[in-house]
């Protein structure tokens, strides 16, 4: 008799949060913002919504960059991205180093992946597709955040407790850290650092959630919503030890339910490839699942 075969169920679960869809960063500058993000990381502007000159949406496969042209904000750690044409990315950055002299604009190869500075100092790593990153081509695989040593038991249970999703602790870049599943192939990340953490400058990302009462009533019941911004989201920004209410680490979320009118909004994504005098034709656009 042939061996039934098993699974892991466990490996497919993930959680009450379901997408995580955007990282909102102010600049100073939408100019240079659309240099980097743009003709240097090979992103899409989105042709849609946000049009005009006090804010950008950047797509990124199913995700986004939201940069309102109202000051600057960075966040405390990296952002990944899953670059569709990873071998084209260095040509793409060298060819935008003229026009970004003068800011913090800098990239260099590592191991496996090549690491890229914004304008104002905001830390990518940018990544070829790959079994690590699961079914995902183009996007944010996830976003890791600094944060101070002792931090990342209790913001797993804060997660786990508080949203019902998948959370554990392990090592991230040798050190101790909190991972939270915040959607297929998408990860929360807070790796501990010593020292003094730099200060929180209201930057924020949004996720969508199913359950999305269960969450407000715990957060409510803690003090800790800072925003009721519509029948479909509210904000909170502070992670605390769901034990006893100590503040952790601060980190704005704009939480949404699935009834929101944005949730799973196909997104345009170019081919950064394509070139007037080389074009070819039904390849403008990235297949990005």
């Amino acid at each position: 008799m042939a061996k039934k075969p098993t699974y892991d169920r466990g490996a497919e679960d993930v959680g009450n949060i379901v997408s995580l869809e955007h990282v909102n960063l102010l600049v100073p500058d939408q100019g240079l913002a659309t240099l980097f993000y743009i003709s240097g990381l090979g992103l899409t502007r989105d042709p849609y919504l946000m049009t005009g000159t006090d804010i950008m949406w950047v797509n990124a496969g199913r995700n986004q960059f939201h940069l309102p042209t109202r000051g600057t904000q960075v966040l405390r750690g990296h952002t990944a991205l899953v670059i569709n044409d990873f071998e084209q990315l260095p040509g793409r950055l060298e060819n935008v180093r003229k026009e970004l002299k003068g800011t913090k604009f800098a990239f260099k190869r590592e191991r496996g992946r090549i690491d890229a500075t914004c304008p104002w100092g905001n830390q990518y790593r940018c990544y070829p597709a790959g079994k690590r990153f699961g079914k995902m081509s183009h996007g944010i695989p996830y976003v890791c955040f600094d944060v101070p040593e002792g931090a990342a038991d209790p913001i797993k249970r804060f997660y786990a407790e508080i949203f019902d999703a998948p959370a554990r602790t392990g090592t991230f870049d040798g050190a101790p850290a909190a991972f939270v599943c915040v959607g297929p192939d998408q990860e929360l990340i807070f790796r501990e650092k010593a020292g003094r953490q730099a200060t929180f400058d209201g930057h924020h990302i949004q996720v969508y959630l199913g359950d999305f009462s269960g969450p407000h009533r715990r957060l409510l019941e803690r003090g800790l919503i800072t925003e009721e911004s519509d029948q479909h989201q509210y904000r909170f920004e502070m992670i605390v030890d769901p034990d006893n209410g100590k503040p952790v680490f601060q980190i704005e979320h704009e939480v949404r339910s699935l009834h929101h009118p944005l949730y799973a909004r196909p997104l345009v994504n170019r081919n950064p490839g394509q070139r007037n005098m080389t074009y070819l034709a039904g390849a403008d656009t990235l297949r990005v699942g």
